[in-house]
């Protein structure tokens, strides 16, 4: 795409709505990464920045978009429905409690699965996998350290996004990816010197460790989770049903 596509037949900020809606339908802006800048896309198509907001403002009433102030215009994409009542991420825990979540990427990077998580994925040994370790926080408040093992097969542009905007479930339903099972361990544990500052937590106060293997509806391994969370900061309940 570029500036000759623009013409003067119809108004300018639809065809330039056209224009961004055709590069995410055809991949060149993927689920979760930002679009090119205001000032870019005026630049490229040779317009006003009053007119590229326009066209961008109507791509976010569609959902196709979501502005973040300091950050940029990202791509929503398709979302698809999943069963939240089987399985729930940090974001929707604190949102159903009306609480305020927040995220510190401590380490983002890709990695050879190895062994150990080749066998738990099916997957190759020399086969990418995405490592993600974060700090989760409550209302300013850092609750868990989470770390996140997740194959590159299954959302492979996931360096591209950023993950203080979306969450790992919303980037599950971008990819078409419908969780519905896991299978969860609890540990006490204590924490070593740096994440005991992280929590804010004195280092002999045991904390909760939970390991989490996460299924889809084609009965794929999607992720591993291992989280440090702070015992006096969270709530569990467990329902049996016979």
């Amino acid at each position: 795409m570029d500036e000759k596509e623009i013409t003067y037949t119809f108004p300018i900020y639809l065809q330039l709505r056209e224009i961004i809606r055709t590069k995410i339908e055809e991949g060149e802006y993927q689920p979760g990464m930002a679009i090119s800048s205001e000032n870019e896309l005026a630049e490229t198509y040779g317009i006003n920045r009053m007119t590229v907001r326009s066209a961008i403002d109507a791509l976010i009433k569609e959902g196709l978009l979501r502005s973040v102030q300091g950050k940029g215009i990202f791509v929503v994409g398709q979302k698809y429905e999943r069963n939240l009542d089987i399985l729930e991420g940090f974001t929707q825990v604190m949102k159903s409690k009306n609480a305020s979540p927040k995220f510190k990427i401590l380490q983002k990077n890709a990695r050879p699965a190895g062994k150990l998580f080749a066998d738990l994925f099916g997957i190759k040994e020399e086969d990418q996998i995405y490592y993600i370790r974060r700090t989760c926080y409550d209302n300013n408040e850092p609750v868990s350290i989470e770390e996140l093992f997740i194959p590159e097969y299954l959302v492979p542009k996931f360096h591209g996004i950023d993950l203080t905007v979306f969450s790992i479930y919303e980037i599950y339903e971008f990819y078409g990816i419908n969780l519905v099972k896991a299978v969860q361990t609890l540990d006490i544990t204590k924490l070593n010197q740096r994440d005991a500052k992280i929590l804010e937590e004195d280092e002999d106060v045991p904390v909760l460790l939970f390991e989490c293997t996460s299924f889809d509806n084609k009965d794929r391994v999607i992720e591993f989770t291992r989280s440090y969370t702070r015992s006096g900061k969270s709530d569990y309940s467990v329902d049996f049903r016979v």
